[in-house]
């Protein structure tokens, strides 16, 4: 199992439309390396979601229930998106100013290409931070 982390600017597509909606396409990506890291998820790998821009903080984890497929709201075959599942919302949203405070985390990839929008996690980042969080697989 490999563990990532997915921006998405809530005023776009938030946690909560994530929630209700349950299976929803990780659509929109279109930074190679971010692009290269979707084709690199696995059915069952565990993703952070992480409300960027006007909020920035992890809000909940999802699950990878769909494997790299062309993207289809590009027009290029080449962009590709995944199908993630709600597995749950942190108790305790962690903010990127916690993130950057916590010398566990010093070396996230969220913090050393900040501006990436799918990531990967370590798996000790990944428990580290659902811990703090309150999260627990269901």
């Amino acid at each position: 199992m490999a563990y990532w982390l997915v921006k998405s600017e809530p005023e776009a597509f938030s946690w909560a439309q994530q929630a209700h909606n349950d299976v929803e396409p990780w659509t929109g990506v279109r930074n190679y390396q971010a692009r290269n890291n979707l084709a690199a998820m696995k059915n069952g790998d565990l993703a952070l979601f992480y409300h960027s821009v006007s909020e920035k903080r992890i809000v909940g984890v999802v699950e990878v229930v769909r494997e790299a497929y062309p993207d289809p709201t590009a027009e290029d075959p080449r962009w590709v998106c995944v199908d993630v599942k709600a597995m749950g919302a942190f108790v305790h949203p962690v903010s990127l100013a916690d993130i950057k405070a916590d010398p566990a985390l010093a070396e996230m990839a969220l913090l050393k290409q900040s501006r990436l929008s799918v990531a990967p996690v370590t798996e000790a980042e990944f428990r580290h931070l659902t811990r703090i969080g309150g999260w627990t697989r269901p």
